[in-house]
């Protein structure tokens, strides 16, 4: 049978193995999957793709490279920008005021 100072060494030592699976998977796990989520849109992103930009700007991607995006923002309008920058794809029910 267990001692009573391995019972004492195992009562201290279990919270911190308690607390350290709730942080993995409360706070770690999510934000990875968050991670991967978000490089997966910005691997997807195609001319002609519908985006708002991390500022809350709409617009429509025309040309992209591997480090940048230009995006049409408004008709004759086009802004260049990183393609980090990028936050999503627009609702496609949603339609811009012209």
């Amino acid at each position: 049978m267990f001692g009573a100072d391995t019972m004492a060494m195992i009562n201290a030592v279990l919270p911190f193995f308690l607390m350290g699976g709730i942080f993995y998977f409360m706070l770690w796990k999510p934000q990875k999957k968050q991670q991967q989520e978000r490089q997966n849109l910005l691997n997807s992103l195609k001319k002609g793709d519908k985006i708002i930009t991390i500022g809350g700007i709409y617009g429509t991607i025309t040309d992209i490279s591997e480090r940048t995006v230009k995006v049409e923002v408004a008709e004759g309008v086009e802004v260049t920008m990183v393609r980090s920058a990028v936050s999503n794809f627009q609702d496609p029910n949603h339609t811009q005021a012209e």
